[in-house]
């Protein structure tokens, strides 16, 4: 391998004049960050510059017209990011029925920039897809490859891989521009998946629809593929990178470094990352990160003091999980830590929990028991916290609402759902609020776990506490209990839903339940409830339907029928501009088959 990084590092030399060297060091993708995130930056930095480009047209009478222009974007760009903050708030902390009606009241202009710096604040996904789709419905806008682009990174991110690519394939219908940095987006997420045979199609269909690769989408390729071992394919996309006129950057140097620490050859990797040096390629602070963390997982030490050198010399830090990490490989090795320290003095003072962020609980002022549960949960004794929780319920100790749902989120990232458990059974008792992202990872803990009968319980003390489970997760939740054997307590949950939850998505779930334990009858006899209700079925309710009675042999008459509803509706929505919020969650799920 370091062969091969020789080999083509002096190619590279060759190809290019010295004197146009430094030059083709600094391509414009330098601007996005690390591969590993996600590509929604190249996209806003583009849209910026289109919009920037339209005002310097504008802008050229006079140098008062200038002032003026640039104060009224400094104005403009203020105004922006506060609004872009409120719209977050209002997404994340309300329903979305409220929601929908203080978004309706806002005095702004939706533009695609607008909607797409929204999407990328990060709302809940589930509010993000519904705001995506109520975006739709407004006068005079149009989504275009920005917005779909960010909305398909969301989902892509939580690892909705289904959803992800349907929102592509709507991008294809609407023959919406596709560009590089939406298949980058689309093969970065995929592999993520561990479909890396998929992210390969999706790079040929790239190129072969006339995409031309940039320095950030080889690299994104490159990593895809040496994370998958296929080191040859990996070395001819370098080297098809190069013959193309593109010279690699920061992040470039950083996966090939990655590999060769990751392959043993830390030498090499030490080597190449002087030559980046020379190139004028800087490593940074992610670059450094990514390499003390991988040597300190291949107890490498003595290259790690090399790099923590430069991280000095430069004023680079690290974060406080890699320092943990490169502490512990120091004492393992018996090597001294003061270079590590040295470089990383605010690790060393603030003791930052690598769990939740707050500082150590001997500054914080609380109770003796509630000290010890922060320290025990720092120190990942989650046992000790189970039996101090035991011994503070027979004290009759109120522990703060805060340490509960710390509890309830490391037992759930842990896969303990009975610890979990023991703090949620503690907060009921004792009344205590907690916070509704605990709620849901105890949820998503108990059903990984398959104890899905305490499913219900918890999904009612959350919508007794006051907060939204949401259409889409209350379908999910839902179709998982009835794919886990789990009717009745589905048929519970769906009970529990306030009336605005009783719709299509979450109906069409209930149905799925049914069918998947051959209850066809009962199936049959919630879809006519349904309809008696005044819930317009869906594709998605259709696909369900299909696919149930396609198992039994003695349903023909009906499979015909509802393969004719199918067809009339779908030519129904061809014709239709717009589809109800609840319609669209629907098809999200069950015709993209989401819950896999």
């Amino acid at each position: 391998m370091w062969n091969f990084c020789c080999r083509l590092h002096n190619f590279k030399i060759s190809c290019f004049p010295r004197s146009s060297l430094k030059v083709l060091l600094y391509p414009a993708a330098c601007v996005h960050s690390h591969v590993n995130y996600s590509s929604k930056f190249i996209h806003s930095f583009r849209q910026f510059k289109q919009n920037r480009f339209t005002g310097r047209d504008q802008r050229r009478n006079t140098k008062k017209n200038l002032k003026l222009f640039q104060k009224e974007d400094v104005d403009t760009k203020t105004y922006m990011r506060d609004t872009i903050g409120k719209i977050y708030n209002i997404l994340k902390y309300s329903t979305w029925d409220s929601a929908r009606d203080q978004l309706q009241g806002l005095p702004i202009r939706w533009d695609s920039y607008t909607v797409n710096q929204v999407l990328k604040s990060h709302p809940p996904m589930e509010k993000a897809w519904l705001f995506f789709n109520w975006a739709v419905e407004l006068k005079g806008f149009k989504h275009d490859q920005f917005t779909y682009t960010t909305m398909l990174d969301i989902f892509g991110e939580a690892g909705r891989i289904s959803s992800m690519k349907y929102v592509f394939k709507q991008m294809q219908e609407r023959e919406l521009n596709i560009d590089t940095v939406t298949y980058t987006s689309l093969m970065h997420w995929m592999s993520h998946s561990g479909d890396v045979d998929g992210a390969m199609k999706v790079w040929e269909e790239m190129k072969a629809n006339g995409c031309s690769p940039t320095v950030v989408s080889y690299t994104a390729y490159m990593k895809i593929l040496f994370n998958d071992n296929k080191v040859k394919e990996a070395t001819d996309a370098y080297k098809e990178m190069l013959q193309s006129g593109l010279s690699p950057n920061r992040y470039t140097y950083t996966v090939l470094m990655e590999y060769l620490i990751g392959s043993g050859n830390c030498k090499e990797a030490l080597e190449i990352f002087s030559k980046m040096q020379e190139a004028g390629e800087q490593p940074d602070k992610a670059a450094c990160n990514i390499l003390v963390e991988k040597l300190s997982k291949s107890g490498e030490t003595w290259v790690m003091s090399q790099i923590l050198q430069y991280m000095k010399e430069n004023r680079i830090v690290l974060r406080y999980p890699v320092f943990s990490e490169a502490l512990q490989a120091l004492k393992v090795a018996g090597e001294s830590d003061l270079l590590l320290r040295q470089v990383n003095p605010h690790c060393s003072i603030e003791r930052v929990s690598k769990d939740f962020g707050r500082t150590r609980a001997a500054e914080i002022n609380s109770t003796i028991d509630e000290w010890l549960i922060f320290t025990l949960l720092e120190k990942e004794n989650l046992i000790a916290v189970d039996s101090l929780l035991g011994q503070i319920d027979d004290k009759s100790t109120q522990l703060d609402s805060e340490i509960i749902s710390t509890i309830i989120e490391v037992n759930s990232s842990r896969c303990r759902p009975n610890g979990a458990l023991l703090a949620f059974e503690y907060s009921v008792k004792r009344g205590i609020n907690i916070t509704r992202n605990s709620y849901l990872a105890l949820i998503g803990g108990l059903i990984r776990s398959e104890m899905s009968p305490k499913v219900v319980k918890v999904v009612q003390e959350m919508i007794k506490a006051g907060y939204s489970i949401g259409i889409y997760l209350a379908s999910v939740i839902i179709y998982k209990l009835g794919s886990g054997g789990k009717p009745k307590c589905a048929a519970k949950l769906f009970s529990l839903l306030p009336i605005d939850h009783k719709c299509t998505a979450t109906y069409t779930a209930l149905i799925g339940v049914y069918f998947s334990v051959g209850n066809f009858d009962k199936g049959l006899e919630v879809y006519k409830s349904m309809q008696r209700n005044g819930i317009i079925p869906s594709l998605g309710t259709y696909n369900v339907i299909l696919a149930g009675l396609s198992r039994s042999e003695s349903r023909v008459s009906e499979l015909e029928y509802f393969r004719k509803e199918k067809k009339r509706l779908q030519l129904q929505v061809q014709s239709q501009d717009t589809i109800p919020i609840e319609k669209g969650i629907c098809d999200l799920i069950f015709l993209g088959d989401a819950v896999t």
